[in-house]
């Protein structure tokens, strides 16, 4: 793991993030939980360790400065992505790690367990079925839907004042064209990754 650490150190320090030891320590035990039940539960088409942590983990941390408020929905976590790596690091915000597939969530809870982490919940559920006791400020998704169905999928989860976070490769501009919402399209710039990526802010309209 010491390449899988030297790239993370320097991602962080890239993204101008200080993260002490214990932290790096839970996020490096992430990627290995992942490899260890990839085989099985097909989790993530990537294999390689040292790519995991640029694709998993910096890609995740790379939008942690845009989270707002105290309670933040990762929907279609996944393998707990972009929700595992942000709640490592910001451990006074409550997530909630949401999808509808049960291996995932499976695993997600074994991991939530394994890294000791007490401010996360996971749910599995289809986002448009779970209706939680109090809104969140940010929903997060990532690579989940075009922003319409973004927006309509998750209206009912959004206080007031709430943000939606959609990261995205390229800027999605065709299904800007119709969002009543005021938009901004965050340039992302995750280190060690060639590609284009983007965050898109959505203000809620209430």
């Amino acid at each position: 793991m010491d390449a899988c650490r030297e790239i993370l150190t320097a991602g962080l320090e890239s993204l101008r993030l200080s993260v002490d030891e214990d932290k790096i320590e839970r996020l490096l035990g992430f990627i290995k939980l992942i490899e260890k039940w990839n085989k099985a539960y097909n989790l993530t088409a990537i294999r390689n360790r040292e790519e995991m942590v640029r694709l998993h983990l910096l890609d995740s941390l790379a939008v942690l400065e845009f989270v707002e408020g105290q309670r933040v929905i990762d929907i279609g976590t996944g393998a707990g992505l972009p929700g595992i790596p942000l709640a490592i690091c910001l451990p006074e915000i409550e997530f909630v790690l949401l999808d509808s597939n049960a291996k995932k969530t499976r695993f997600v809870q074994q991991a939530v367990l394994e890294l000791k982490l007490k401010n996360v919940t996971v749910c599995h559920s289809r986002v448009e079925q779970y209706r939680p006791e109090n809104r969140f400020n940010t929903v997060i998704t990532r690579a989940f839907a075009s922003l319409p169905a973004i927006v309509e999928l998750t209206g009912h989860l959004l206080g007031k004042g709430g943000v939606v976070l959609a990261m995205k490769g390229q800027s999605p501009d065709t299904e800007l064209e119709h969002m009543p919402q005021k938009t901004t399209v965050i340039p992302v710039q995750v280190p060690g990754i060639e590609a284009e990526r983007c965050l898109v802010r959505i203000e809620s309209l209430e």
